[in-house]
């Protein structure tokens, strides 16, 4: 990957690309640390470090640290990122927006459109229940009325997510790679770093400073280990073989030809944890504006994060996931009657339905392996990293989504740079 960022810095377009996108991050980064008037971020942050809110230590997680620092940006890309995922199950329930999503670059243009719509929505929905849920106290009145300041902290924050969004937009489109994916990155890097530093700072504290510079140490052997893993499972696929007969057209012969179709191990990337870990902490989320129930007590004890109840459904939840966005993302009867319809065949399987039925074998297995894989992902933030982190606060620096989330986009990254290379050279020829 180093190779890589030298030889694009080399070429004057792509380093014009680069350099806007560290810009915008940069811009991200400021956001991120400009106070909203009227709120107390010392209690923001009480909040953030309290073991009984998971879900507003996540959100912070995942913003950079800025929702518990009480700052501009203190959304991020949270709402956009819930919209889109929203829109994509709509997609599939709701007829118009199916063909719409079917209408080439103009459909896609009107779908993205919805979803900012939805994500100000979205924005609008959690800045209120940040406020109303967790703002006791939280507040240091601005115009001399509390209603007002909570009104203007509310603007502000859906003000923040809207040019969060407006920089996802310009990096997608001017600069380097996916926006939204570059900006989970940034935070979630942040949010990490942050905890790193904490815990080297209080390796002088006390008197076992050589057992925790060990744990330390473990906690990287760890993290790196897992690093590997992902990359290896994300690269990994299965190609399967396609025959074309050989056609004569008029004067000439076509096909003859072979091919394969790539079918990656975890093609579902890091949907299914989003979706698992989702569905576990909206309950949570929702019965935390009101911490004093008897709901919120019994759910935080026996299905809070990181609880067996919790870890074992998230496992199953996993794996529920990965097969339904498997049946989303692959159609084995569409992939089988395009082969059919273009002359092509799997040497050993007959054209139609002994096609799809083979092709649904094949994506049942990876998919199962996919899932178990991303299982063992998601236990070892909730099981091994608070093992060897109990003692200096390591254990949150990466989640089961972080850990996937950092892998994937800086993968993405270096594709996306030597495709840009390659279109470079190309041109080059072409000239």
């Amino acid at each position: 990957m180093l190779k890589t960022l030298i030889n694009a810095f080399r070429e004057k377009e792509i380093r014009r690309k680069m350099l806007l996108t560290l810009l915008m991050i940069l811009v991200f980064r400021i956001g991120c640390f400009i106070p909203v008037p009227g709120i107390d971020s010392n209690q923001f942050r009480t909040i953030a470090d309290d073991p009984n809110h998971t879900f507003f230590s996540i959100m912070s997680t995942i913003t950079g640290g800025s929702l518990s620092n009480g700052t501009l940006f203190a959304l991020g890309i949270i709402p956009f990122i819930n919209a889109f995922i929203i829109m994509q199950l709509l997609t599939l329930i709701i007829p118009p927006l199916e063909r719409l999503s079917k209408q080439g670059e103009d459909g896609r243009k009107k779908i993205t459109q919805i979803t900012r719509y939805m994500a100000i929505l979205l924005a609008a929905v959690q800045g209120i229940g940040i406020c109303l849920g967790y703002g006791k106290g939280m507040f240091q009145p601005v115009f001399g009325s509390s209603g007002l300041t909570i009104a203007l902290v509310i603007m502000m924050m859906i003000g923040g997510s809207c040019l969060v969004m407006w920089i996802s937009d310009r990096i997608t489109e001017y600069g380097v790679g996916n926006g939204t994916s570059l900006i989970i990155f940034v935070g979630i890097l942040a949010s990490a770093g942050q905890r790193i530093l904490t815990a080297f700072r209080g390796v002088g504290d006390g008197n076992d400073s050589a057992k925790k510079v060990w744990l330390i140490l473990a906690f990287f052997l760890v993290v790196l280990l897992v690093f590997v893993f992902i990359i290896f499972v994300d690269l990994a696929e299965r190609r399967i073989t396609i025959q074309y007969a050989k056609q004569v057209k008029g004067n000439k012969m076509y096909g003859g030809q072979s091919t394969h179709i790539p079918m990656k191990v975890n093609a579902s990337g890091v949907m299914p944890i989003i979706f698992a870990s989702s569905f576990l902490m909206f309950p949570q989320m929702i019965s935390s504006f009101w911490p004093d129930s008897a709901f919120y007590r019994w759910w935080s004890e026996w299905l809070g994060v990181g609880e067996p109840i919790y870890v074992a459904l998230m496992c199953l939840l996993i794996v529920f996931f990965s097969f339904f966005y498997a049946q989303i993302q692959f159609n084995p009867e569409d992939i089988s009657r395009n082969i059919q319809q273009n002359g092509g065949f799997i040497p050993g399987i007959r054209p139609g339905r002994p096609t799809t039925m083979y092709l649904q074998r094949i994506n049942n297995r990876i998919t199962l392996f996919g899932a178990i894989f991303l299982a063992v992902v998601a236990l070892i933030p909730s099981v091994v990293l608070p093992i060897i982190s109990k003692e200096n606060g390591l254990g949150n620096a990466f989640s089961a989504t972080g850990l996937l989330i950092v892998v994937s986009v800086a993968m993405e990254f270096d594709t996306q740079l030597q495709n840009q290379l390659m279109m470079k050279h190309y041109k080059g020829f072409l000239k």
